[in-house]
């Protein structure tokens, strides 16, 4: 049995917590310097992300933001930047949404139908730039950042009318064919007059711990691991780095599918152009802040719905609706310099304790030696 090392624990809590604080810290630095009174405005945002609908709200963007940090968190294990998740999963939701506009089967066979049509496309467009990485020795930051582009470029070609697109007379917006009502995902009843909780939410979870048992309880996930560590010396041990590479960006591009899923089967039952945008580049700092890990991508996606729910109150109390965005950004950045603080840290401590350890060691032979 594993021994539980406290230490260790201690460390992985705290660059979160540095972060959150030095964010807050920041955050109330900017708001003193544009007159504004930061206590109050941090007062308002708990008081209002506290409330039962604001609750509603919270799990709901959550569970897309979860979903956009799995699939970046999947690229990061592997030691890739997936940067391309905003455009796997828009057209992922555009090709899924149409696909199901244009079919009237059952719904315990149309919703699974639509859900795996969404993964494919978004691992097919995740391939492209796994398949250049590996052949041709492109770098995934920039092929996912062209591919965000064609995305765009190909949604904007066939939302059209006539092609995968139908135009409203009423209100002149073009979206895709609406889903039947047998395909709307179920919700979850929150009580009162309130709006319900999306049911994939459900997904979510099993995503995350698909996620967990894979990646930390696999052979393949061991090895997805070593590769992202060290390719040489993967390589030298017999894992195929190419097939990880192209594997971990498919897999990645899957995740990114279901970011879509929630908001088409749970929310609008179509697609239309004002689609969520930049929910992928909220994954990256989602997984940033949860390390990569499922538990604390969870908390990170709770975190950016709670903010974003509380920018809302901040405009009718007469503050600026970007300094959350602010707030985010710092959050972001004091991450990545936490992290960095407490890896040297604790790089520091285990070279206290091995040197302590070899010290005993000395000391112990030396009263052998003495003793005969």
């Amino acid at each position: 049995m594993k021994k539980f090392d406290k230490e260790r624990v201690l460390l992985a809590i705290a660059a979160p917590a540095l972060a959150l604080v030095a964010a807050f810290t920041v955050t109330a630095l900017v708001l003193l310097a544009t007159g504004k009174e930061p206590f109050n405005a941090f007062g308002v945002m708990f008081e209002y992300g506290s409330k039962a609908d604001s609750q509603v709200y919270i799990l709901n963007k959550a569970t897309t933001y979860y979903l956009a940090g799995l699939a970046v968190a999947i690229g990061f294990r592997m030691n890739l930047f997936n940067i391309g998740v905003d455009g796997q999963y828009r057209l992922s939701a555009f090709i899924a949404a149409a696909a199901g506009g244009a079919m009237n089967l059952p719904g315990l066979v149309q919703i699974p139908l639509i859900i795996l049509v969404a993964m494919l496309v978004g691992a097919m467009w995740a391939s492209i730039a796994g398949l250049l990485k590996v052949y041709r020795g492109v770098s995934e930051v920039i092929s996912t950042i062209m591919l965000n582009s064609l995305a765009t470029a190909l949604i904007s070609y066939l939302l059209v009318d006539g092609r995968l697109g139908v135009l409203d007379p009423d209100t002149n917006i073009v979206s895709t064919e609406p889903l039947p009502e047998s395909s709307h995902f179920f919700t979850i009843p929150a009580g009162g007059d309130l709006d319900p909780i999306w049911g994939f939410l459900v997904v979510a979870v099993l995503a995350g711990l698909a996620f967990w048992f894979v990646l930390g309880r696999t052979r393949f996930g061991f090895d997805l691991r070593s590769v992202g560590r060290s390719e040489p010396a993967a390589q030298a041990s017999g894992v195929g780095v190419k097939r990880m590479i192209v594997t971990s960006m498919v897999l990645s591009g899957a995740m990114a599918g279901l970011v879509g899923m929630p908001t088409v089967l749970n929310d609008t039952h179509q697609f239309t152009a004002d689609f969520p945008l930049g929910v992928g580049f909220t994954g990256i700092a989602v997984a940033l802040l949860g390390r990569n890990h499922p538990i604390g991508i969870a908390l990170g996606a709770l975190l950016w719905g709670f903010l974003e729910r509380g920018a809302n109150r901040l405009e009718f109390e007469g503050y600026d609706k970007e300094i959350v965005g602010v707030m985010q950004g710092v959050i972001v950045l004091c991450v990545v310099i936490a992290y960095e603080l407490v890896r040297r840290y604790g790089i520091k401590r285990q070279q206290q304790r091995v040197g302590a350890e070899l010290a005993q060691q000395a000391v112990n032979l030396t009263k052998r030696e003495v003793a005969q």
